[in-house]
């Protein structure tokens, strides 16, 4: 699949179909909360074998129970891409939330 910027509109309409994520600033972004601090692990190992098999990586954080994600494409000027979109698709089909 080709890395294609998105403009604001095309950002908008992506949000459509992934709940809860939002556009802020130069990303995608995402909060899953957890019932415990293992799942969210468990999320987060699960979401790394995904990420690297697009060779798209996010940027992201866990305290206990919860993992923030950020979705940004550096490469291209730190913009939306279809690359953070696909990614951020991926993460709703593995959570389990």
């Amino acid at each position: 699949m080709a890395n294609l910027t998105l403009t604001p509109e095309e950002i908008t309409e992506a949000l459509k179909s992934l709940p809860g994520w939002k556009h802020e600033g130069s990303a995608l972004v995402k909060a899953f909360e957890f019932g415990s601090f293992r799942e969210a692990m468990s999320f987060m190992v699960r979401m790394a074998f995904e990420a690297e098999s697009m060779n798209h990586h996010p940027e992201w954080t866990n305290v206990y129970d919860t993992v923030t994600v950020r979705l940004t494409t550096h490469h291209v000027g730190n913009k939306v891409t279809t690359n953070d979109v696909a990614l951020a698709q991926r993460f709703e089909k593995v959570s389990w939330l």
